[in-house]
């Protein structure tokens, strides 16, 4: 069938059930994996990952906002789902109806959950969030084990999680060990007095791969999943490449090639002038799109399978790229801005690099005007 689409992304469910498959070789059969797939999960889009995900064995999601998890409501029922962000005042009874496990960080949002289970004659599953060194939610360590005290005298709470959260373990191992240490004896405590934790986790995809000692009952992948490592200055094994897949392509087409003579401007505020007379290549995606306006001037794309770095400031819808060397490109040419094309391969890493920032941000910054089609069967 031909394809029609002028920016497209295209994800291999192939690839994403091999990388589950992987983490779950990993984990061991009696681990619990967690699988997050907040912001549309990671830009691969969420209902038809989720349905996946959930007949490829994942056993819970972790999701950022009652929105998603409705989402993957609306594939099927039953998965467990963690709110990892916090939940806000006027959301906890939709929380509570629609059985969103929440992350407690403070007796007083586990006070408003006791009040709506009563109400509901419905009990409400949370996890205790432990701020072991990341800032953002979480009750201090020393606080933690009278907090889950107290929550579980609560009418209609049942504590079934404890997690904390790495916030620099791609990089800083000292401080990483620090976090794990101050988590180990915190679960410690709880174990010793006899508290039973379905669901206890620190590891985020570079934990996974880098403190394997805290892997405990569950762990909370999200990069990996999709394929891709998460980079930092900590090194992981050179055999990752043949485990996992990034699952994700992103592609546009050629509109135009023109011969431009030395001394053209190129786009908005003359950031290119051309040194010299050169084939240029006008493309169909542009920030509109998702692609990062910090990629002027730095960026690369392919092209013909040849790496074509980008000229001039990225626009809304369009950009160009310097295909001197492609005497035969022409409008209409598949371009690859993320994936692999001849024998070169553009990763998301690579293209965060660029960028100045990380590839997170590439794939969730990938605009829902970019169609997702997928390839590797259905997963509904």
């Amino acid at each position: 069938m031909k394809n029609l689409h002028r920016c497209w992304a295209e994800v291999d469910l192939s690839a994403l059930r091999e990388n589950l498959a992987w983490i779950r070789h990993r984990v061991g059969p009696a681990g619990k994996i967690m699988t997050v797939v907040k912001a549309d999960a990671y830009g691969h889009g969420l209902k038809q990952i989720a349905a996946l995900l959930m007949q490829s064995g994942t056993d819970i999601f972790g999701v950022a906002n009652l929105a998603e998890a409705q989402a993957i409501r609306s594939v099927g029922k039953g998965w467990p789902i963690l709110m990892l962000g916090a939940v806000l005042p006027d959301e906890v009874e939709t929380a509570a109806q629609d059985e969103v496990m929440p992350a407690i960080s403070t007796l007083d949002e586990a006070r408003r959950f006791s009040v709506v289970a009563q109400r509901l004659r419905r009990p409400v599953r949370i996890h205790l969030k432990v701020d072991t060194g990341m800032g953002r939610l979480g009750a201090p360590p020393e606080q933690a084990r009278a907090l889950a005290d107290e929550a579980s005298r609560l009418p209609g709470i049942e504590v079934c999680g404890l997690y904390t959260h790495y916030s620099s373990v791609e990089d800083d191992r000292e401080f990483s060990r620090a976090q794990r240490k101050r988590f180990g004896q915190l679960l410690q405590s709880f174990l010793k007095a006899g508290m039973k934790l379905e669901f206890v986790h620190a590891n985020n995809s570079g934990a996974l791969l880098l403190e394997r000692q805290s892997t405990y009952n569950t762990v909370r992948p999200g990069l990996l999943v999709y394929g891709i490592a998460p980079p930092g200055q900590r090194p992981v094994a050179s055999s990752l490449n043949r485990h996992l897949r990034p699952a994700l392509s992103w592609k546009c087409r050629v509109s135009l090639v023109k011969e431009i003579p030395k001394g053209t401007p190129l786009s908005y505020g003359r950031a290119f002038i051309a040194k010299r007379s050169m084939h240029v290549a006008t493309l169909t995606a542009g920030y509109g799109d998702g692609y990062l306006r910090s990629g002027s001037n730095r960026a690369q794309v392919l092209v013909h399978g040849a790496r074509c770095p980008v000229l001039g400031r990225i626009t809304m819808d369009q950009m160009m790229v310097d295909v001197s060397a492609l005497p035969d490109a022409e409008a209409g040419d598949e371009v690859v801005l993320i994936g692999r094309q001849g024998q070169q391969t553009i990763t998301a890493n690579e293209l965060a690099e660029w960028c100045g920032t990380v590839p997170w941000e590439v794939l969730t910054n990938i605009t829902y005007r970019v169609p997702r089609l997928y390839r590797g069967g259905t997963a509904a």
